[in-house]
């Protein structure tokens, strides 16, 4: 008597019956990863994973403290250009973790001086923005931008994405708006990720340099160099008081 399948040849065969049972069975793990998947990848998701990673990072930051490279220096056993490159690269880590980088300018200057400083502290402040642009919009911009409903926040984004090279060079040109908070704005807003870069590269040299300068001349306070630096960082600072306070009334009536 024969049971479920039929044998011909030595060669077992499936009934109809054990092969669909066979294919349901297979099927239920499939779609549980599959809907693992799409949660794990939604657009929330990616933003708590951008959360957390901001927040390690600030925590990180709290416990090595990395300003006290102002009092104690830097590392002997890093000298040269590859004390440069780990600065820079160092540098960039911290904007990301939200260090401020007028900290981390006067200490490329008092630790570099202010050719290789200025170098140091500006490739630091592109590769920072670049990170920081990055992990916005992979992980935050398709879970904010349906949260871009008020008036302000409409006209910030609508003038990024039309405008964002020229919007953004005078966001760095024109201190007063927080470095982490414009890289991240744009990173939600359309705009693109080499306009955005190069618009912080040229937009960030002159305010960068002030600061480097001045931290190359704080052993010199009454020096005409850190005059002028001071000078350079206190002008800009006040123009961008200015131009926010007469803006303010055309954001207002949008």
């Amino acid at each position: 008597m024969l049971d479920a399948t039929t044998r011909s040849g030595g060669t077992a065969l499936a009934s109809p019956r054990a092969v669909t049972t066979d294919l349901a069975v297979a099927a239920v793990p499939v779609g549980f990863a599959a809907r693992v998947s799409r949660a794990l990848l939604s657009p929330w998701s990616r933003l708590s994973l951008l959360v957390v990673l901001l927040a390690s990072a600030a925590v990180a930051v709290l416990l090595f403290e990395p300003q006290r490279l102002l009092a104690d220096g830097w590392p002997p056993q890093l000298s040269g250009a590859a004390a440069t490159v780990v600065f820079a690269v160092a540098y960039g880590l911290c904007t990301v973790a939200f260090v401020p980088r007028p900290l981390l300018n006067l200490a490329a200057g008092a630790l570099f001086g202010s050719q290789l400083g200025l170098g140091a502290a500006v490739a630091g402040t592109v590769l920072g923005a670049g990170l920081a642009f990055g992990l916005g919009r992979i992980l935050g911009q398709e879970a904010l931008r349906p949260l871009l409903k008020g008036r302000w926040l409409k006209a910030a984004d609508g003038q990024l994405s039309r405008h964002g090279f020229r919007s953004m060079l005078a966001v760095r040109l024109f201190p007063g708006v927080p470095f982490s908070a414009a890289n991240y704005c744009a990173a939600v807003s359309r705009m693109g990720y080499a306009p955005f870069l190069l618009a912080t590269a040229l937009g960030s040299v002159p305010n960068t340099a002030a600061y480097v300068v001045a931290g190359s001349r704080a052993s010199a306070p009454t020096s005409p160099a850190f005059l002028i630096a001071l000078a350079c960082i206190a002008v800009p600072a006040l123009a961008g008081v200015v131009v926010a306070w007469r803006k303010r009334h055309h954001l207002r009536g949008r």
